[in-house]
């Protein structure tokens, strides 16, 4: 939402149709002036920025893009509620900026043509100016501008032509006087001014109700029917019946196409277009066989770089941590503050800000491939395979890039418009198995699988025991999709309409701003809630300290040591003895009688307090669960692999039977595969969803589904065994 201060300036929405740059031109007129959020009660995003003007400034409004306003999508009944001045903390608008695609008039035209009957001052850029020639489109600007009635601005965003003419436009447009333009069906008008004068005034604008009598079963017209009562609903379908039921929207197109066909003669001039890279490059991958070739190495350089390049970055933000948590620890005395710095709140912030190189690099390929025109191609040619699942094609960037973390998996489902399949796609994101669950797949497997061939020495058993997690989350992340979607979220599967843009070269100033915006996105809505559950979890394993009692035998047993030992001996002993009191700490802490008092609830699948504690602590953020398994079963939080599998190997039961059998860690791992053990990915969930119901649904759903996935493993892997 925009400060007080901006919206006190003049509002001017800035509207057009989807791949006309106008995201481009917004980043060009506001820079980092700009603020992201949601329209109140809704997922829909809006983009605020302040414009610097001779005058002053203005505030900019980036809608998000439509074809016209006969809405078909939350983004277009948005749209509409911010044009009529109906979106809760927005001012009604000043003017308009339509952005206009110079290759694509005839397309284009349609929404500028209905916008014009609003009667708001309006200012048209005119982009894409600089590829027009190469497409053989010559458009006439001065007869464009006398056609429409207002101020038509020729621009290149990318290289900043025309942008000081487009804001000493925008700077007067408030003067400007209203374009004269009469109704496309003056019945229509007139039969949507009667209907608002019968209703309160305040109920709605003539422009949502010609929305709404154009097609009364609509989004628009249900909204209305919501908003104002079920009764409307027969009045809007009379209405559309005395002017011609089902075929009015086909008749309002015809009409204000045919008027759309004598502007475009009038001030367009197309020649056969001159061959080029770009044109050549479209057409070879626009044929099946080298698109999906070209699908799969996008994929592969894609996931490799979200998985593989931001492991150096992580590295570095991990170590960063350490250091810090290091010297904070040395600097202050042993105690809760210590412990609170250097154990919670440093290592809270680690656990956010170490995501943030995979959320750049993942929506920097994301914001890349959208700029070039490759996304709307990938997402086309996936749709069918993905349709199998519920899904649409545009799902399929965003579970790829699951498999490195879910919350940038999550964000990443913006690119799908249908409510419902963008849930779903959502709620199948986190069963890929991410990064966060590797460590734990390696030291079980490490541990418990053995070292083994298979199939004739063609196969290593521990490596297809791995395969096995990553095939069996995608099959339960799509099982899981192809439910809700016949369930909760049942209903038509939408029909994929896409425009094909030409590829052509990023912005990277616009870019760049886009990147910036998603990162202090995830690092403020999703950090936010993980460094709050980080302090928890710290709270829980350190409250309360240990007993009067135990803290005098630990202080017993290192002053034995001190006095017997010596060199490398009492070095090692010392460790060893510092392991040994932090378990005993963890288990007489708040985390450690939880794990006691659960104990029972998890028995079935072999756990004992120890590691039922560790799996608790693991539901905030899963990567914890070694430096806690290492703190239980005293080698340490920093302990190396190799300890922690020997100790784990060694674990015995209170009847004195081994605690980890392999049924009881296939058992885990399956746990592990299913689980949801992740605050960063409930937080984006919530965030994305603007509703607690699909992360709690989220939460509960794949927690009972590892129970029972882990407590059928045990049972049928101690069967066979």
């Amino acid at each position: 939402m925009a400060s007080p201060d901006a919206q006190a300036s003049p509002v001017i929405i800035a509207i057009g149709n989807p791949n006309t740059g106008k995201s481009t031109l917004f980043n060009a007129l506001t820079g980092l002036r700009q603020k992201t959020a949601n329209f109140p009660g809704v997922t829909v995003e809006k983009h605020v920025g302040t414009v610097t003007v001779e005058s002053g400034e203005l505030t900019l409004v980036d809608l998000p893009g439509t074809y016209s306003l006969s809405a078909r999508s939350i983004d277009e009944l948005i749209a509409i509620d911010v044009l009529v001045g109906n979106a809760a903390g927005l001012a009604p608008p000043t003017a308009l900026l339509v952005v206009l695609d110079a290759t694509n008039l005839y397309r284009n035209l349609f929404l500028a043509h209905q916008l014009r009957e609003l009667g708001l001052p309006m200012v048209f850029a005119l982009t894409m100016t600089d590829l027009a020639p190469g497409k053989g489109v010559t458009v006439n600007v001065e007869a464009l501008q006398e056609r429409l009635g207002a101020p038509v601005i020729p621009v290149v965003a990318r290289t900043g032509e025309g942008m000081e003419a487009l804001r000493r436009a925008l700077a007067s447009a408030g003067t400007l006087p209203v374009p004269g333009a009469t109704p496309a069906m003056p019945e229509l008008r007139e039969s949507a001014t009667t209907l608002q004068a019968e209703l309160a005034a305040e109920a709605a604008s003539v422009t949502e109700l010609e929305r709404a009598i154009l097609e009364p079963s609509g989004p628009a017209g249900r909204r209305l029917a919501e908003r104002i009562g079920d009764a409307v609903s027969q009045e809007l379908q009379s209405r559309n019946e005395a002017l011609g039921g089902p075929s009015l929207p086909a008749a309002e197109a015809r009409t204000r196409y045919a008027a759309i066909r004598d502007i475009v003669e009038a001030v367009e001039t197309r020649t056969p277009p001159a061959p080029s890279p770009l044109r050549r490059l479209g057409r070879v991958f626009n044929r099946p066989v080298p698109a999906f070739a070209l699908f799969l190495v996008v994929m592969a350089v894609v996931f490799q770089a979200v998985f593989s390049w931001a492991t150096p970055l992580m590295d570095i933000i991990d170590a960063g941590a350490a250091t810090l948590s290091a010297a904070v620890s040395s600097a202050l005395p042993p105690g809760a503050l210590n412990s609170l710095l250097s154990d919670g709140v440093i290592a809270g912030v680690g656990a956010v800000v170490i995501f943030l190189p995979q959320i750049l690099i993942l929506f920097l390929f994301i914001i890349v491939l959208e700029d070039m025109g490759y996304m709307a191609r990938a997402a086309f040619m996936m749709d069918r395979i993905m349709r199998a699942a519920g899904l649409s094609g545009r799902a399929v960037i965003p579970l790829i890039s699951s498999f490195a973390c879910a919350v940038p998996g999550i964000m990443g489902t913006r690119v799908i418009s249908d409510r419902r399949t963008r849930i779903a796609t959502i709620i199948a994101a986190p069963f890929m198995t991410c990064s966060a669950r590797l460590p734990v797949y390696a030291l079980l497997i490490a541990a418990f699988v053995p070292r083994q061939s298979v199939a004739g020495g063609l196969l290593n058993l521990q490596g297809l025991v791995l395969f096995g997690l990553y095939a069996l989350g995608i099959v339960g992340g799509i099982l899981t999709a192809m439910l809700i979607k016949r369930t909760a979220l049942r209903g038509a599967d939408p029909t994929l309409v896409l425009e094909l843009p030409g590829f052509r070269l990023p912005d990277a100033r616009s870019v760049a701003i886009r990147l910036i915006d998603r990162g202090k996105a995830f690092l403020k809505r999703a950090g936010t809630v993980i460094f709050t559950v980080a302090i928890v979890v710290w709270a829980l394993a350190y409250f309360p300290r240990p007993s009067a009692e135990l803290l005098a035998q630990q202080e017993q047993a290192t002053a034995t040591a001190t006095a017997t030992l010596s060199g490398q001996a009492l070095e090692e002993e010392l460790t060893r003895l510092a392991n040994l009191h932090a378990a005993q700490a963890m288990e007489q802490s708040a985390l450690g009688r939880i794990g006691k008092g659960i104990e029972p609830i998890f028995r079935p699948l072999g756990w004992d307090w120890r590691l039922s504690a560790a799996v608790v602590a693991g539901f905030p953020a899963r990567e914890v669960v070694i430096a806690v398994l290492g703190t239980i079963f005293a080698v340490g939080n920093e302990a190396e692999p190799e300890a922690l599998s020997d100790r784990l190997q060694n674990a015995q039961a209170p009847d004195g039977t081994a605690l980890f059998t392999l049924p009881v860690v296939l058992g885990l791992m399956v746990f592990y595969a299913f689980c949801l053990q992740c605050a960063a990915t409930v937080a984006v969930i919530r965030r994305e969803t603007n509703s607690w119901r699909w992360p709690v649904f989220a939460w509960t759903y794949m927690t009972v589904l590892a129970y029972v996935g882990a407590f059928l493993t045990v049972n049928i892997a101690g069967a066979v065994a």
